[in-house]
């Protein structure tokens, strides 16, 4: 019996629920899914495990927005672009910048 791409995931995250790339893998795997709150929640978990994490913001973002969460897409956008100013990666907070943007 093939195991999905999204039990793996779980596994993984349960096994070690602090690597960051596993639990990134499983919000999107949510999201690509249509399983937006679940999606939102993984992304969640791993901001607050791991804050700099910065390719997160963008895509928690993008899951809020299509779980018509727009003020607290806002947010987080907000807060990635701190992070990633901070961090000094510029193509992401370039990213998060023009998600703001078309927010209005």
């Amino acid at each position: 019996m093939a195991t999905s791409r999204l039990e793996v995931l779980k596994s993984m995250v349960a096994q070690d629920p602090g690597d960051s790339f596993a639990r990134y893998g499983l919000a999107m795997e949510y999201r690509n899914a249509g399983g937006l709150e679940a999606a939102a929640a993984e992304f969640q978990a791993l901001l607050e495990a791991d804050p700099d994490y910065a390719g997160a913001y963008f895509h928690y973002g993008q899951t809020l927005l299509r779980a018509g969460r727009k003020d607290e897409a806002r947010e987080v956008y907000r807060k990635g672009v701190e992070v990633t100013t901070r961090l000094g990666n510029a193509h992401a907070r370039s990213e998060l910048e023009g998600a703001l943007e078309l927010l209005g």
